[in-house]
């Protein structure tokens, strides 16, 4: 076998199967009349990680109970008004959908499963409406079983850890930052490096994702979530930084002018010092802190008149101390997960964790609201041709047309995985026809069916290993667990069996219309939605008098970079391209940051200045279109330099250094092609 499908395949098929034939035997002994849903809930929880699979597990669950409850509150009142029990449903789904969609967290299954439970349970319903409260007991005991025989399989039978892949991946993280800031300050340009360094944004998304499963670990002792988000936080620090540092070096080569000896030498020293930052902790601290000193003591004094390249300098050194300092941080904090007791080890560590964030994520409300239209016009159109065309078991093909549209909504194209869908379930009914009519038959008692059901049982498990495979390969699956195999009683009546068939495919089909009509251009719109939030957040964010949160900031951005980074290689684009310069204006919102905070805490008269130069940034963002870019206003510019004389004549040395920091980072931001600045006067500055 491949590595793809090695002992880690064979091993997780093995416990998918296990975990499937212990859920149908206790479905079958305790006497739940529909056993099939404990197998199909087994299949659909089946995770490589325990942790993932308890986590998935417990949010299935109250998803479960919450769709069966809506339910209950819906089918009694309006079952003699089928118009209005359609709307309802729709509504319900629409809701969930919506409120799933803007979670963008694995506790978004909640919500996807409290909105499709309840087109699983209302749906087969309608005409025993009497019944639904009973209906809907069984369902969610059904799943219930499913849900903890899986838990149970993979939490117990040597369980994945969670813990080991986030370290895993915190490791590869640390190294490939370390190796992009490397590359970055170097005074050679390095191939590729932009392409590569935008990967951090989704490192840092995956390892959000994967501290969601860290409290249902069962393996080892998990590291503290504190201690995840407190990472991410100096993680995110480093990409502008970097960047940041990477852009002076340029700007100062563009000049003509070289390095000074000593801060080619400094420049040096961080390059080996990244390449090799060393795992005792004290000596670590005890050379960074030595190369941020030597950082300080070259930086230029800041004076009124001070000249464009001093200036260029002086933000090239502090940008360099503040990502030695966060590199420093990040390996400090890698200490802190795997530290056996939750003593910080260090006071640095202690300051970070008491400083910590909230993981602040994107949120597209217009993206939500337009898929959750979606499905509930999908529900809506899909009940009006059933209860119009009078074909009794239509209501399967809506019930299955609601589910994919919950499941797929946050895909940026579902057409994709519902095509995937019906080819698995193509696959399921050929196969399905095989068990149906020409092996069941021949089957008496529990043990000889689940012999029958090995094979195909554990070639799927170890399918749906591999992401290429796993879409078709669930299909299948659950297409194999048919109310016609799987009931409490053989039924060979081969006029149901294709009766079903082609009422999963029709929802299938009719699912892959409705998006193909009502999504049809998702992938653009969302990527000129994410591009313009970012935008806007920066108007927004120029115009506020309140302590700014540049970390809450830079998360939500990263964030956005994650996911346009995907979207925009679907379509094609390269990543690269000034129409996307995200890390720009990820390095402008933190200049933005710094000057609200230098003009809250400056008196009116000197932060007055400030003022002009927000209101600039402000409008050059919200005049900002994906497909036409407007050109930088020279007024922006003649004000920011007028900002940076007027600062840089102020008494306070900190208050000049903090102010001309900001202004040379926004000034090369927005105007990376503009000649030096001019003094007052209009003369340039030697």
């Amino acid at each position: 076998m491949t590595s793809r499908f090695g002992l880690p395949a064979a091993l997780f098929s093995l416990k998918i199967y296990l975990s499937a034939m212990l859920a149908f035997y206790v479905a079958l002994r305790i006497g739940l009349p529909r056993p099939y849903w404990a197998i199909l809930t087994s299949f659909i929880i089946a995770q490589p990680l325990a942790g993932a699979v308890l986590s998935k597990a417990f949010f299935r669950i109250i998803g479960t109970i919450a769709g069966a409850a809506a339910t209950v509150i819906m089918v009694p009142p309006l079952s003699n008004a089928p118009e209005l029990l359609s709307l309802a449903i729709a509504l319900w789904l629409a809701l969930c959908v919506f409120i799933s969609l803007l979670e963008r967290t694995p506790r978004a299954y909640i919500f996807v499963l409290a909105g499709y439970s309840a087109c699983l349970i209302a749906f087969p319903s309608v005409e025993t409406p009497g019944e639904i409260f009973n209906v809907a007991i069984l369902r969610v005991q059904e799943i219930t079983v499913g849900i903890l025989c899986g838990s149970l399989v993979h939490g117990v039978v040597l369980p994945g850890s969670v813990t080991d892949m986030l370290l895993r991946r915190v490791d590869t993280t640390l190294r490939d930052a370390e190796r992009w800031s490397h590359d970055s300050i170097s005074t050679e340009d390095v191939p590729n490096l932009d392409a590569e360094r935008r990967r951090l944004a989704l490192d840092i998304t995956e390892m959000h994702q994967l501290s969601i499963h860290l409290p249902f670990d069962t393996v080892r002792a998990a590291p503290r979530i504190r201690t995840v988000r407190a990472l991410q936080d100096q993680l995110s620090q480093i990409l502008p930084l970097a960047a940041g540092v990477d852009d002076r070096i340029k700007a100062l080569a563009e000049r003509g002018r070289p390095l000074p000896q000593n801060v080619d030498r400094l420049i040096a020293d961080c390059r080996a010092w990244l390449a090799h930052p060393g795992e005792d902790r004290d000596e670590r601290h005890r050379q960074a802190e030595a190369l941020r000193q030597r950082a300080a003591a070259l930086e230029p004094h800041v004076e009124s008149g001070m000249g464009w390249d001093a200036a260029l300098l002086l933000n090239l050194l502090a940008r360099l101390s503040s990502l030695i300092a966060a590199h420093r941080d990040c390996r400090d904090l890698r200490d802190q997960m795997v530290s056996p007791t939750s003593r910080p080890v260090s006071p640095r560590v202690a300051e970070l964790l008491e400083g910590r964030s909230q993981r602040t994520l994107h949120r597209d409300v217009a993206g939500a609201a337009r898929a959750a239209f979606s499905a509930a016009l999908t529900v809506i159109v899909g009940c009006a041709l059933w209860i119009g065309s009078g074909w009794q078991d239509g209501w399967m093909a809506v019930m299955l047309a609601g589910v994919f549209l919950a499941l797929f909504a946050s895909a940026d194209d579902p057409v994709a995985p519902i095509r995937f869908f019906l080819t698995g379930t193509l696959i399921a009914i050929v196969i399905g026809g095989v068990y149906a009519f020409v092996i069941l038959p021949r089957l008496d008692g529990f043990p000889m069916l689940a012999a029958a059901l090995a094979p195909g049982l554990l070639i799927g498990g170890a399918a749906m290993s591999s992401p290429r495979h796993a879409p078709v390969a669930l299909a299948a699956m659950l297409g194999l667990g048919s109310p016609s195999l799987l009931a409490v009683q053989y039924n060979g009546d081969f006029a149901t069996f294709a009766n079903e068939a082609f009422a999963q495919l029709v929802g299938i089909l009719f699912a892959l219309v409705m998006v193909r009509l009502l999504q049809s251009a998702g992938l653009d719109g969302a990527i000129r939605r994410t591009l313009k939030a970012g935008w806007a957040d920066i108007a927004t964010r120029s115009s506020l008098n309140t302590p700014p949160n540049v970390t809450a900031w830079i998360s939500r951005m990263l964030d956005r970079i994650g996911l346009l980074a995907p979207r925009l290689a679907m379509r094609g684009d390269d990543p690269g391209q000034p129409l996307y310069d995200a890390l720009r204006d990820v390095r402008t919102g933190i200049v933005i940051g710094e000057l609200r905070q230098m003009r809250l805490d400056l008196p009116k008269e000197d932060g007055a200045a400030i003022t002009p130069v927000l209101k600039d940034i402000g409008d050059y963002y919200r005049a900002m279109e994906p497909d036409r870019p407007p050109a930088s206003p020279p007024e922006m510019l003649a004000r920011i330099d007028h900002a940076v004389a007027r600062l840089a004549d102020h008494s306070s040395e900190q208050v000049r250094r903090a102010g001309v920091l900001a202004l040379v980072s926004l000034r090369r931001n927005i105007f990376p092609d503009a000649p030096a600045y001019q003094t007052p006067t209009g003369g340039a500055p030697a």
